[in-house]
């Protein structure tokens, strides 16, 4: 596959996944989990959500992703408002996400749970399996040819047919990869990717990322592991008590006296 070009026959062209994210606030009674919370993740590049625990960064995410209304504020996906929108709807404007704890389908298999993902598939209405099998029969088969090629590029091959729930926890953080990557999104948000994983698959983890980040899909990351951080991002943004204290190059960001007093008067995973 050429530069531009994603897994299952997507296409980027390195203008698209530009998530702004203006003055946003979610307070859970008197407490403002996030607060007046602004920045730019700029289409085609990877961006890291730091803080210490308790900042708001998973919050913000879930705000983000319509898992949670905002309280103020507004965020915005390549200029089209998305705050407000239930989930589904995010999702199918193109804003795909994973989570710190993966939830797959743990009684299906591997490729079962990455076809479920595309919506309005025919086989859904029972009535198409008898008035149009034909139809039905080939969007199943052009799905399971994109699922099978996205498992490949996640290394997932030789797991395809395992139960979900029977695998490694990194193997399932790259089926969640791997369900994101079937919505064909235009940015996608990852809750802590590296969290217990092993060296080996985190290191596929990484390549996965970098090789989608090259042919233009943008990239949202909170992660824990300054290392991975570090390696993978054109700009970071801290979050401390909700409010965003920095954001720029990872090398001046990690530098700055705001974060590293953050980090330091606070608890760090």
């Amino acid at each position: 596959m050429g530069a531009g070009s994603l897994p299952g026959g997507g296409v980027r062209t390195g203008t698209m996944g530009r998530l702004e994210v203006s003055n946003v606030s979610k307070c859970f009674g008197a407490n403002r989990a996030v607060d007046g919370v602004s920045f730019v993740a700029e289409a085609g590049r990877i961006t890291g959500l730091i803080g210490p625990n308790g900042a708001g960064k998973t919050t913000l995410f879930n705000a983000i992703a319509g898992e949670l209304s905002v309280d103020g504020g507004k965020v915005r996906l390549d200029g089209a408002r998305i705050d407000g929108l239930p989930p589904y709807k995010v999702f199918s404007r193109g804003l795909a996400r994973t989570f710190q704890i993966p939830r797959p389908f743990p009684g299906m298999t591997v490729l079962e749970n990455v076809m479920l993902v595309p919506q309005g598939q025919h086989g859904e209405r029972f009535w198409n399996t008898w008035l149009r099998p034909g139809l039905v029969a080939r969007q199943e088969r052009e799905i399971l040819e994109r699922a099978r090629s996205i498992i490949n590029f996640c290394g997932l091959s030789p797991v395809e047919r395992q139960l979900a729930g029977a695998i490694s926890g990194g193997q399932q953080k790259l089926v969640e990869l791997a369900r994101a990557l079937m919505a064909d999104p235009r940015i996608l948000l990852l809750d802590e990717p590296g969290a217990g994983v092993n060296p080996a698959l985190l290191d596929t983890i990484v390549e996965r990322i970098v090789e989608l980040n090259r042919r233009g899909l943008t990239f949202l990351i909170i992660e824990h592991n300054m290392d991975f951080i570090m390696s993978l991002c054109d700009a970071i943004v801290v979050m401390a008590t909700g409010k965003v204290i920095a954001e720029g190059p990872p090398d001046s960001v990690v530098a700055a006296p705001q974060v590293i007093e953050a980090y330091l008067g606070g608890a760090v995973a």
